[in-house]
């Protein structure tokens, strides 16, 4: 994927996990949407706390986000990759909010750098259980079943199956929680001639050297702020570089 010529600013999220039980972060991450003055918008999977299918947005709270999503599309340029969350986000939201979809991985070329872009869950070689999982509900005959049930039959499936996998393994910590493969990062990097890694999902905000010698990875901020400690971040490119921005900087009118 090429910057569109007159690009100047493209901001990267992930990890929003948008619920109506989290009004603060819905709200805070509206106003980012309505107010970012950035050219493009890409979202590295994980906007949704939940999303099992797009008939999904016609519902109250979905139909709120969907709204929002709409608005963002008609004004900048809106991707949307998916995560382990909201992997059946599919064509039928992208249409109605003018999004267009992104694959994971994804080489994005913009102001004479390379960039690999990825949720990041595909590459936590280490979480052998979740793996195992992801490869059957990716299957199109697993999605294609599922899709033909009803939408409140589909809601508590994915909730006894988050309920079981959060019993199994209690809740997630920072030294639990699964991290990115650096070979498998390695290789990636390598194929695309990139030494810029960007991913969500692993909930490590920072940037580091990492994989290759000369090469950086940039994990996105996960969004919290209905609990403490508060949390939302905003990364953003421009010809000058990364930058790791709160959101009410991310909100700012660019100085011409």
């Amino acid at each position: 994927m090429r910057a569109l010529p007159g690009w100047q600013h493209i901001d990267f999220i992930s990890d929003l996990h948008l619920d109506e039980s989290r009004p603060h972060t819905v709200a805070a991450w509206q106003n980012y949407m309505a107010n970012t003055p950035a050219d493009a918008v890409l979202i590295l999977g994980d906007l949704f706390e939940l999303w099992v299918g797009d008939d999904m947005r016609n519902e109250p709270f979905e139909a709120l986000c969907t709204d929002t999503l709409r608005a963002a599309g008609q004004r900048l340029w809106l991707g949307l990759m998916v995560g382990n969350r909201d992997f059946l986000l599919g064509q039928d939201l992208l249409t109605a909010c003018q999004g267009h979809a992104l694959p994971d991985p994804l080489l994005l070329e913009a102001f004479d750098q390379r960039h690999v872009l990825t949720h990041g869950d595909a590459w936590c070689l280490s979480d052998t259980d979740y793996l195992a999982f992801r490869q059957m509900v990716r299957m199109p005959a697993w999605q294609s079943r599922f899709l033909q049930a009803t939408l409140p039959q589909r809601l508590a499936t994915a909730r006894g199956i988050r309920a079981q996998s959060q019993a199994r393994k209690g809740a997630p910590t920072m030294e639990t929680w699964a991290d990115v493969d650096s070979g498998i990062a390695a290789s990636h990097l390598q194929d695309a001639q990139s030494l810029s890694l960007i991913h969500g999902h692993t909930h490590r905000p920072g940037s580091e050297p990492f994989a290759l010698p000369g090469a950086m990875r940039h994990v996105l901020s996960d969004w919290d702020l209905d609990q403490a400690p508060e949390r939302a971040e905003v990364l953003r490119l421009s010809s000058q570089g990364l930058t790791r921005l709160s959101l009410e900087q991310a909100c700012q009118a660019l100085q011409p």
